[in-house]
């Protein structure tokens, strides 16, 4: 298997859903249409809807009903973004290799595309259950009923790790911290890590696993799996702040510095860090090999892409 072959392989189907899900730009309040379709244009590794659709066909999903969760994650991340890069959070000019969206559409539409890409996240249920819809004459009523507990389930594990215990919640904790001008512990920063970044790897691969049928049990490994992968992301990225370059990594470095943040390379050190990030992917990697080995099934380029995203270059 060609790794980087197939991973443009998916990020170009990937990017084919989501501007299927994008709104049109029309009425009077078309801007914000604008300044959101530019936002999620903007060429990324699109990896939460990726880790869904992966962890969806591990256990053996087919159906296109996930689709429309995968567009939605990726509202929930680029709003994410639209709201970091603004001048009260990270200030940053520069996101995904281009001006970030309150350079080109100005700081009050940058807080409203953010706004309107999270609420239209939610809105991705609706298409959710027209898909179902479609279905039901085919899968019949009791299946119907299966998949709408499913959809629900999903949009609640979306919501959750998106909110207050989830990315926000850590979010707040680092605003808080920067702010301040407050050192972290070790246990604040893994805190930190865990909601701000892991939460919503772990919420786009146990939707992908929840939507496919998947057991408590199994949804609880992926979970851990997904912590695990989220926390050696969120060090990497702290490592290559420091040692990368704007051209390389797509936005500017040394920002964690500029912005007088605690990471794990300025609280612990880069040899540290470089030690979790090993250590981290070593058991996110056994906890999927096991589970692959419960299920007599294997996702060789999940495995890879796991590998990827923590040991990535930009």
């Amino acid at each position: 298997m060609n790794f980087k072959e197939e991973q443009k392989k998916r990020v170009k189907e990937i990017e084919e859903i989501l501007e299927h899900y994008l709104p049109k730009e029309e009425g009077f309040q078309k801007i914000v249409m604008e300044a959101m379709n530019y936002s999620v244009r903007a060429k990324g590794k699109r990896l939460r809807p990726m880790l869904m659709l992966e962890t969806y066909q591990l256990f053996d999903g087919k159906e296109a009903l996930i689709e429309p969760f995968m567009a939605a994650i990726e509202m929930v991340h680029t709003y994410s973004l639209v709201h970091d890069d603004l001048p009260a959070m990270d200030n940053d000019r520069y996101r995904r290799g281009r001006e970030t969206t309150h350079i080109v559409y100005g700081h009050a539409m940058g807080i409203l595309a953010g706004d309107a890409l999270l609420n239209y996240a939610f809105q991705m249920l609706e298409e959710a259950y027209k898909k179902l819809k479609e279905m039901e004459p085919i899968i019949g009523k009791e299946a119907f009923f299966e998949w709408l507990e499913r959809i629900v389930q999903a949009q609640g594990i979306l919501a959750k790790k998106a909110g207050i215990y989830g990315m926000l919640g850590g979010q707040v904790v680092d605003v808080q911290a920067t702010e301040q001008q407050k050192v972290l512990t070790k246990e604040q920063l893994q805190f930190v890590y865990q909601l701000k970044t892991g939460a919503l790897i772990e919420g786009a691969m146990m939707i992908g696993a929840f939507m496919a049928g998947a057991s408590k049990e199994e949804i609880l490994i992926v979970e851990q799996i997904a912590r695990k992968v989220g926390v050696a992301f969120q060090i990497q990225d702290d490592i290559l702040d420091v040692t990368s370059t704007t051209e390389v990594l797509g936005k500017p470095v040394l920002s964690d510095e500029k912005n007088h943040k605690v990471t794990y390379v300025s609280l612990k050190g880069m040899v540290y860090s470089k030690e979790q990030v090993e250590q981290l992917s070593k058991e996110a990697i056994w906890l999927l090999e096991d589970l692959e080995r419960k299920r007599n099934r294997e996702n060789p380029f999940l495995k890879e892409l796991l590998l990827w995203l923590i040991y990535r270059e930009k």
